[in-house]
């Protein structure tokens, strides 16, 4: 899977999620750092990534409809993390990209959970 972390995902990770087979680029890694979230998301639409970020904001599925993305991972963490609880997500984050494709979904990642949100059907 091809995936952007956004610059509030700790980049000690980038490793666990290569080494399980992932492309894995990085908002920093392209110099996107302190860009709009709607210039990020737009980047990762282009480049068919999936956004693994720690911002609630790309949540709001009326904003970022994620049937438009390649998907869009949110990861909850405890208030005082650690690094252990890092790996943890991610290694949630891989089990479940084993499992299910991503792809057009809304994904939050919290507790060794994944809870998956479906993209919003747009009326005419």
């Amino acid at each position: 899977m091809k995936l952007k972390l956004d610059e509030n995902i700790d980049l000690r990770v980038v490793t666990l999620l290569q080494l399980a087979g992932h492309d894995v680029a990085t908002v920093p890694g392209q110099g996107l750092s302190s860009a709009p979230d709607t210039e990020v998301i737009d980047v990762c639409r282009s480049e068919g990534r999936c956004l693994v970020t720690c911002d609630r904001g790309f949540g709001n599925r009326l904003k970022y409809n994620p049937a438009n993305y390649a998907g869009i991972v949110i990861i909850r963490l405890p208030s005082r993390y650690t690094f252990a609880d890092w790996r943890e997500a991610i290694e949630t984050l891989i089990a479940g990209l084993e499992a299910a494709d991503v792809t057009g979904k809304l994904w939050m990642i919290r507790q060794g959970k994944v809870l998956e949100y479906q993209a919003i059907e747009e009326t005419d």
